[in-house]
């Protein structure tokens, strides 16, 4: 007898399906022996195995991170999907989809053979695909070796293959399935597992991706359509084929109506409808890319995650909800302020700025940015360098003198402590070349005294004073606070070989101290702008170093908290070097290098700020810090050959000689960033001093010699280790008497101390001009009792 050609495929099938049947029966309840056996028992190890995979294993799902009011910064993932819940899910998209993927789901028990069987005859008639020949579950299992096992191409090559083999063990996972998981769970993990195309994974971003809705908010033609897809996303694409992904819906609705999910008149509606996709499809973007201007903040976090131990495979398919510590409206005016200052598109000029809020067990990034726009197109001065937290090579200047003065204070001065203040072209011995020879160091104003505290020091930033200060503290001490204040990348930074460009195994630091680099005080190494800000957020933190952490918490898919290692707080400094070298710091607005941009941005407020500068004008940076919050500002050339910079009041410009300084554009930055956030909030005041740090500890107090002798004074004071000079000056004291000194309270061991001695008289002042001379004395005077009848003064008189 001849068939029919259209009965001939069917039939065919039909025998594969009987031999398949009776495979699997055989395979899984009576297990061969020999060869044969030793296979089907590794089989059915293999399956057990998957069975339980799936059972405990989410699929990747997208990571989901927000600013420290909840709401979304970026979304981070491998594959675009978000879990939902079963009563998440419309009634309409479950009915779809089981109504042109499998109609028998609550019937069969993983494997539909009857379904099979109608399927094959069904679209064998039709001469297209009218139905699913798998069953859902069958599909996850599939979708899970797909997504979820596969992480390569060849993987997923095979878990796609069509081979008996496949299929084989795709139905005996299923029917072992079935047996642990409810058909509601299964029919919920599909559903969230599924492909739908425009890389959106699971019914909760193809709603989303297509309509810009949520699952559980779906109609009839909406699911209709997303069900349409699985077949084939790319042929039924509602963009690229719209004619086509609405015959494909229409057959879905009329699929939900034969099934008596919906009427007759709904059938109709629903057919109706147009295919109503959004235009343009709402995209998730992935990654930091799509976190427009905190995409900085956003890539300082995944940098964080990493160092603390999650895999970039955990941060993409993990689910997480990361709920970071970025301030939305300081990242705001962070980033007016600096767009203010300098344009995105100027170029060669890059203006960053870091946030940090001061504490004792957490200090937390508020804002960063950068005047130029995180991106990937260069030629646009986009950029994805981290700037605002990199070490930028250029150096902060200046604003290193703090760690000068934080060890000179540890090792006994105060802020009061008279520095002395060289002249410019000063020779110190710790500042030379290659050669030994001294480097003459300069300073930016002159005229300067001779001597000035340590706070008015700070507030002018002479350049010999700190040099000098650093003949006593020693470079090694000052890097080593350094980075104990902060600016950890130093000891952990590889130091490049200026000569050859080579990285060596050698750190920043280590080659600092080594060598004995005094250019250290002056900031020329390279400085990551939040360390700087996370200095002074130690300092406002009563000395007490804690990580600069983006995080607040972390939750997993199920919302559970997962935990994170971070860095210890460490107490770098005593709390009173800490409060006291604050206040040393509090005259920069006030009569310092950044006052003029203090009194423009209407700045009233106690606070604390250094200004630094490099020598040839390629950079210049602000650090300014409050109770509240702590700033770093750097203004830099970020060409591949930077070239000094002048400021003339716009925007920052390459040129010749530069003129750019840290109380210009990286103070009216910071004052343009700080002022708006704490302008409707009372001032708060600076921490108490602490005495010992005020005028120095006992090690570095000159003895009083004030009323000794000169000899006696002169013996104490070099018994001690200083040298003693003397300067003779009128008084009335006895003559050989010291009436003063200079230095008083504290000095360097070694540091000369003039003595003012006195010399016994004081001269007559002379007479005020114009007045007549005094008469001459007699040489004798008249016999007594007789009158001096020459000297009688006239009558009258």
């Amino acid at each position: 007898m001849r068939f029919p050609r259209r009965l001939l495929r069917p039939l065919g099938v039909l025998a594969g399906l009987c031999v398949l049947l009776g495979v699997i029966t055989a395979g899984m309840a009576f297990p061969l022996v020999g060869g044969l056996g030793m296979l089907s028992n590794e089989a059915g190890d293999s399956v057990t195995s998957s069975s339980a995979d799936l059972v405990g294993t989410r699929p990747p799902l997208t990571t989901t991170l927000t600013d420290s009011d909840g709401r979304p910064i970026a979304y981070l993932f491998d594959q675009n999907r978000t879990e939902v819940t079963n009563d998440q899910i419309s009634t309409a998209m479950k009915g779809a989809m089981l109504a042109i993927e499998d109609r028998r789901f609550y019937e069969h028990d993983g494997v539909d053979w009857q379904g099979t069987l109608r399927a094959v005859v069904a679209n064998s008639a039709s001469g297209d695909v009218v139905q699913g020949a798998s069953t859902i579950t069958q599909q996850y299992v599939k979708n899970y070796m797909l997504y979820v096992d596969a992480t390569s191409e060849a993987e997923r090559l095979k878990a796609t293959e069509q081979t008996p083999a496949r299929k084989l063990k795709e139905a005996r996972i299923a029917l072992q399935l079935e047996r642990q998981l409810s058909k509601d769970e299964i029919l919920n993990r599909y559903l969230n597992i599924v492909f739908l195309g425009n890389g959106s994974y699971g019914v909760a971003a193809g709603a989303r991706t297509y309509f810009n809705t949520t699952p559980d908010k779906l109609t009839v033609p909406q699911a209709a359509m997303l069900a349409g897809m699985v077949r084939s996303t790319t042929q039924f694409d509602p963009v690229q084929n719209p004619e086509t992904a609405l015959q494909r819906r229409n057959v879905v609705i009329d699929q939900m109506r034969q099934q008596q999910m919906i009427d007759d008149t709904q059938a109709r509606q629903a057919m109706a409808a147009p295919i109503g996709v959004a235009n343009p499809l709402v995209r998730v973007p992935n990654g930091c890319n799509g976190a427009g201007d905190m995409g900085f903040f956003c890539k300082y976090v995944v940098q964080y995650l990493t160092e603390a131990g999650f895999t970039e495979e955990q941060i993409q398919r993990g689910g997480y909800t990361i709920r970071t510590t970025l301030d939305r409206r300081a990242m705001e005016e962070v980033k007016r302020s600096l767009d203010n200052e300098v344009a995105s598109d100027t170029p060669n000029v890059a203006n960053v700025m870091s946030l940090v809020e001061p504490g004792k067990d957490a200090h937390r990034v508020l804002a960063m940015g950068s005047s130029r726009t995180f991106g990937l197109d260069a030629d646009a001065e986009e950029t994805s360098y981290g700037l605002p937290y990199q070490p930028v090579n250029l150096g902060a200047g200046s604003t290193y003198k703090i760690f000068t003065a934080a060890t000179a204070l540890e090792k006994g001065l105060g802020i009061n402590y008279s520095m002395q203040v060289p002249p410019s072209g000063y020779a110190s011995p710790i500042y030379v070349d290659g050669s030994g020879r001294p480097i003459p160091v300069g300073n930016a104003s002159e005229g300067l005294p001779a001597r000035m505290s340590m706070t008015d020091a700070l507030a002018q930033s002479p350049n010999t004073a700190f040099i000098k200060l650093e003949e006593f503290t020693g470079v090694p001490d000052v890097v080593d606070m350094a980075v104990r204040l902060g600016m950890k990348s130093l000891a952990t930074t590889p130091f490049v070989d200026p000569g050859t460009g080579e990285r060596t195994d050698r750190s920043i630091a280590e080659v600092i101290k080594d060598q004995r680099l005094a250019s250290f005080t002056l900031g020329v190494t390279p400085t990551s702008v939040l360390e700087l800000a996370n200095v002074g957020a130690t300092l406002f933190s009563e000395g007490m170093w804690c990580p600069p952490t983006p995080i607040d918490s972390i939750t997993d898919a199920e919302g559970e908290p997962v935990p994170i290692t971070e860095e210890p707080c460490q107490q770098a400094v005593d709390p009173g070097l800490a409060n006291t070298l604050v206040t040393g710091m509090s005259q920069d607005d006030i009569s310092g290098t950044s006052a003029a941009a203090a009194r423009a941005a209407g700045w009233t407020r106690p606070m604390a700020g250094k200004t630094g500068t490099t020598q040839q004008h390629k950079s210049a940076a602000f650090v300014g810090a409050i109770p509240e919050m702590a700033g770093a500002v750097i203004t830099f050339d970020n060409s591949n050959r930077p070239r000094p910079l002048c400021d003339g009041g716009g925007a920052p410009f390459a040129c010749g000689d530069g003129d750019i300084f840290g109380g210009r554009t990286p103070a009216r930055t910071w004052y343009g960033a700080v002022t708006p956030l704490v302008a409707n909030t009372p001032p708060t005041p600076l921490p108490p001093t602490d005495p010992r740090y005020l005028d120095g500890g006992a090690e570095s107090r000159i003895p009083d010699v004030v009323g000794r002798s000169v000899s006696d004074a002169r013996g104490e004071l070099e018994g001690a280790g200083w040298q003693v000079t003397t300067r003779t000056v009128d008084n009335n004291a006895p003559e050989g008497t010291v009436v003063g000194q200079e230095p008083r309270g504290a000095a360097l061991p070694g540091e000369q101390v003039t003595l003012q001695v006195s010399s016994g008289s004081v001269p007559a002042p002379p007479p005020p001009p114009g007045s007549p001379a005094p008469a001459p004395a007699p040489d004798s005077g008249p016999p007594p009792g007789r009158p001096d009848e020459g000297n009688r003064p006239p009558d009258g008189g």
